[in-house]
């Protein structure tokens, strides 16, 4: 969603790198170059005033005058001021002393609510929490069963009384989902409540009914990230009329310019709690406004990455995988086993994405298929247990069978043992101390020039004497030339036995005392 916004900022920091230091008209040129990428990312006008000035205003200052690197020191402060637009800290739940805790959802028709409320009551599964869903938006055609569906899918329990449609008391829903959840020990409420194409009073008055029924611990304006800077008008309204705690962002993986996420916090006053960027229950997490600065300007999201290998990572699977490695008995199935588990991190693309610096490498990133991984299991599953343990065996009749088996080319067969074999080699090595094969330092590397200038040099050999073509002739030759002298496998002179003189040896008796 940020890729635009990223492009024209890092357009911006070219001009200042190199520079010692940085004139009026470095900092007044760069300020400009940001007040652009801002509003064409659809950035709310008075937040981009904000911003400007404040960059302008530290750009002058001390901390960037003194500095040795003027350009780096720009480039934090304006990592500064989009944590600060976005929340400045991180926002986490507020749960009650006396459970269950109640949440409740609101915000317009299409944002994501009803997928949201799974979303969010999985994360809160996986934080060692019970939720339960209460199915409270009766308005929109199959709202109800939506939520059922996602909730199976989830693995929560779902309270659906009524079967909407337009049938039902969405109150009277709401007050008897928190009674039974306190009935049936569950410590967290999560209520979908009805949305509308367009903000008006009826609206509002049944948001507000729900919230004076069940007292929310919190409530949560779920927003659509692709609605451009209308969203800020929308959360204005929802902040008047019912009022939230923290807003919920949508469809940050879509390919609008993400404007509203940096509008929000700042015009409402209210965090961005969390965020949903994918059309998976698990593509949902905290908001975090320092990595999200992070993010847009191309330094990578490390911490989210780490702890999603956390996450999904089996640690004791993990070590032995190394230490098979370090042995030599890494398998195929070996690596099928960590290829399954890089799969539950998610969109391998994402992940790319979380490196710093990837954003020069966004096409080729946008150009990756996912289905390649599913492409190289296929291949290992068309082989039998004994090639994935010993894949030297698999000749050229087995590549050939392993390829109708998984629909691929031999080529693709060969290609993936080469690498395979390829991999574990300099895996083996880097587990050992070798360093990176190739890499200056390391063992095994190969000797440039000067090294290969440097060594002892030898005596060059003379052209060798021109042998006929005719058999005959170089028959003549090679028996009319002197036999050479057998090489002595211990690296003394050739010769016969009676040419060794012993005088001519060394004196050795100091290294025998």
């Amino acid at each position: 969603m940020f890729n635009t916004l990223s492009d024209r900022l890092a357009e911006s920091f070219k001009n200042l790198r190199g520079k010692g230091k940085l004139s009026e008209a470095d900092i007044d040129a760069t300020a400009r170059e940001i007040r652009l990428a801002l509003l064409e990312a659809d950035v709310a006008l008075p937040v981009v005033k904000d911003f400007v000035a404040a960059i302008k205003e530290r750009a002058r200052g001390a901390e960037v005058s003194a500095a040795l690197n003027p350009a780096q020191q720009v480039i934090k402060i304006v990592n500064e001021e989009l944590v600060a637009i976005l929340g400045g800290e991180t926002r986490r739940l507020r749960f009650a002393k006396n459970p269950p805790t109640v949440i409740m959802l609101a915000g317009l028709q299409g944002a994501g609510k009803t997928t949201l409320a799974a979303k969010l009551a999985l994360w809160l599964k996986s934080q060692n929490s019970s939720p339960m869903l209460v199915a409270a938006d009766l308005q929109r055609p199959n709202a109800v069963q939506q939520l059922q569906v996602n909730g199976e899918r989830a693995g929560v329990t779902v309270f659906a009384p009524e079967p909407g449609n337009g049938v039902g008391d969405p109150i009277s829903v709401a007050r008897a989902g928190v009674e039974e959840a306190r009935r049936t020990l569950h410590d967290v409420v999560i209520i979908d409540t009805a949305g509308r194409l367009g903000i008006d009073q009826e609206l509002m008055a049944q948001a507000a009914g729900i919230r004076d029924a069940v007292n929310p611990d919190e409530v949560l304006f779920v927003v659509d990230a692709m609605i451009g800077q209308d969203a800020v008008n929308t959360a204005q309204a929802f902040l008047d009329g019912v009022g939230y705690d923290g807003v919920v962002l949508t469809k940050l993986d879509g390919d609008a310019r993400g404007g509203a996420a940096l509008s929000i916090a700042k015009m409402t006053g209210k965090p961005v709690m969390f965020a949903s960027n994918g059309e998976k229950l698990t593509d949902f997490d905290l908001f975090h406004p320092d990595r999200m600065a992070s993010r847009i300007l191309d330094m990578g999201d490390l911490l989210t990455l780490i702890e999603q290998a956390e996450k999904n990572f089996d640690a004791e699977q993990a070590a032995k995988a190394a230490e098979k490695l370090q042995s030599g008995e890494f398998t195929l199935d070996d690596f099928l086993d960590q290829m399954q588990q890089i799969q539950k991190m998610g969109s391998l693309t994402k992940m790319l994405g979380m490196l710093p610096g990837m954003g020069q490498f966004r096409e080729q990133l946008d150009n990756f298929d996912e289905r390649e991984i599913d492409r190289i299991q296929a291949i290992i599953r068309s082989m039998t247990p004994a090639e994935r343990a010993n894949p030297k065996m698999i000749d050229g009749s087995r590549r050939s069978r392993i390829a109708k088996g998984a629909g691929r080319t031999v080529a693709d067969v060969n290609q993936l043992v080469d690498r395979f074999f390829e991999a574990r080699k300099m895996m083996q090595q880097m587990a050992k101390g070798g360093g990176m094969p190739g890499m200056p330092g390391s063992p095994g590397m190969a000797l440039g020039k000067r090294a290969k200038a440097r060594q002892a040099p030898q005596a060059k050999k003379g052209k060798g004497k021109r042998v006929s073509g005719n058999p005959a002739k170089r028959a003549q030759q090679q028996a009319a030339e002197p036999a050479a002298p057998a090489a002595n496998p211990f690296g003394l002179p050739g010769g016969d036995a009676a040419d060794f003189d012993p005088n001519a040896m060394p004196d050795l008796s100091k290294y025998l005392n």
